[in-house]
């Protein structure tokens, strides 16, 4: 019998991480076709998001760009990190999440992230990792920071 042929795009293991590891997914450009899916899929219609501005008046904007919603932005950050645990993520447990700044349509994102926890379960048979994972845009500026802790297979 021949070796398993190793399945291109599975996560990382338990053990292939440590405190200190770090990596950065690819990036994700923000369409207006994304915000009207999500605004219709979660009906999260603050006018804010949900309304196009006045382009005949838009003095009083503050911001350069159609915001969008932070909530849109982790979820966007979680696919993109969707590669790092596929097949291999049992639980999403916990996290805290900070906005650091705006994003607007039109902004590319990506995510870097660093394992700053560690450790097996109390029956030694799966792992618990939190990461730090901050979110990018084209810039380099941060824009969202969270850092779950999940709950990953060990090697088989």
């Amino acid at each position: 019998m021949s070796e398993p042929i190793p399945i291109v795009g599975r996560g990382y293991y338990f053990e292939d991480l440590r405190s200190g590891f770090r990596f950065r997914t690819h990036r994700r450009t923000i369409a207006e076709s994304d915000l009207a899916a999500f605004v219709n899929l979660t009906w999260l219609t603050e006018e804010l998001f949900a309304v196009v501005a006045n382009p005949v008046d838009d003095s009083s904007r503050v911001l350069k760009g159609r915001p969008v919603p932070a909530a849109m932005v982790y979820s966007f950050a979680e696919g993109l990190l969707l590669a790092t645990m596929q097949d291999t993520g049992l639980a999403f447990l916990s996290a805290t999440l900070d906005v650091k700044g705006p994003t607007v349509l039109g902004d590319t994102i990506h995510v870097e992230s660093e394992v700053t926890e560690h450790r097996l379960t109390s029956k030694g048979d799966r792992g618990l990792v939190r990461f730090l994972n901050k979110v990018m845009n084209q810039e380099g500026k941060t824009v969202l920071e969270y850092n779950p802790l999940r709950m990953l297979k060990r090697k088989p």
